[in-house]
């Protein structure tokens, strides 16, 4: 941890909260299915990484590492899966300013299993936050019911898609103290695109026959949320920890439902956009760290 960054953390954050912004607006222009594009993601990013990864050594890295960290860089890979599954086919079932919300309930999973895992009493303070943002969630849930129950069960998995996002930034903040940026990121997106193309095959989503405009988007989805989001964050989790990072994220809701009206004209009913700032509010009392501790 002795190591300075090159680069500010908060700038690289405000930067790939920004690119995580637009990734449910480009996902909603796209016409394919969730799972097929979850995996295209996936694909194209780790194509995308892999130069990097060869060049700084990657392989030979691998092939030093332990069959722990091995596994552990696995089941990281397995998670975004899941983060990725769930929550991108969410978006065909309920909206965007719904979906990005509940997706970033990770951050009071991410404060609880800090608590219990790490031996940390919850204070009172993470109590109330949570039960802040449950109130908020329910808002929401209650809105969303009189729209359709389609979009419980989007909300539904994109709760799903938050347990697996905060499972993939508590293991990544801990395996990024050993591992440089490129050996940890590329072999976990290449697990998860090996993963999302097998849940591909067995949904039956078709991975090919895509013209020229939908494989544009895969690309651009790969670009911008992918590298200059995800991976930024996986830069940051190296000197920041997962819970302000989660913090951070609380963005993306806004950003994405912000593009969502002016480029999609999807409007927040009047009880998503109470709920959904009742919900961020109680996340973020729930994972709000004062300075100096």
């Amino acid at each position: 941890m002795g190591e300075r960054p090159g680069l500010p953390p908060n700038l690289v954050m405000l930067v790939s909260v920004s690119a995580v912004s637009t990734a449910s607006i480009l996902i909603r222009l796209t016409a394919a299915p969730p799972m097929a594009i979850a995996t295209w993601r996936l694909v194209l990013s780790t194509l995308m990484l892999l130069p990097f990864f060869a060049w700084r050594g990657g392989f030979a890295k691998l092939r030093a590492m332990g069959g722990r960290d091995l596994l552990a860089l696995a089941g990281v890979g397995v998670a975004l899966a899941v983060h990725f599954a769930s929550w991108i086919t969410s978006l065909s079932f309920t909206s965007v300013a719904s979906s990005v919300i509940f997706v970033h309930v990770d951050s009071i999973f991410v404060a609880l299993v800090s608590h219990f895992v790490l031996g940390e009493r919850v204070s009172r303070r993470v109590a109330l936050g949570i039960g802040v943002a449950f109130v908020g969630a329910a808002v929401i849930a209650l809105g969303d019911l009189g729209v359709g129950e389609e979009n419980l069960v989007g909300d539904a998995l994109s709760i799903i898609g938050a347990v697996a996002l905060g499972v993939y930034l508590m293991a990544g903040r801990r395996l990024r103290q050993r591992l440089d940026l490129t050996t940890y990121v590329t072999p976990v997106y290449a697990v998860s695109a090996a993963v999302l193309a097998l849940g591909s095959v067995a949904v039956g989503a078709p991975l090919v026959g895509y013209d020229a405009g939908v494989m544009l988007m895969f690309a651009a989805i790969a670009l911008v949320p992918m590298i200059f989001g995800h991976t930024l964050y996986n830069w940051v989790l190296r000197w920041v920890s997962a819970p302000v990072v989660s913090i951070s994220l609380l963005g993306e809701p806004v950003g994405a439902s912000i593009l969502a009206f002016l480029i999609l004209g999807e409007s927040p009913g009047p009880l998503t956009l109470i709920g959904g700032a009742v919900t961020l509010a109680g996340i973020l009392i729930c994972t709000y760290q004062p300075a100096g501790r």
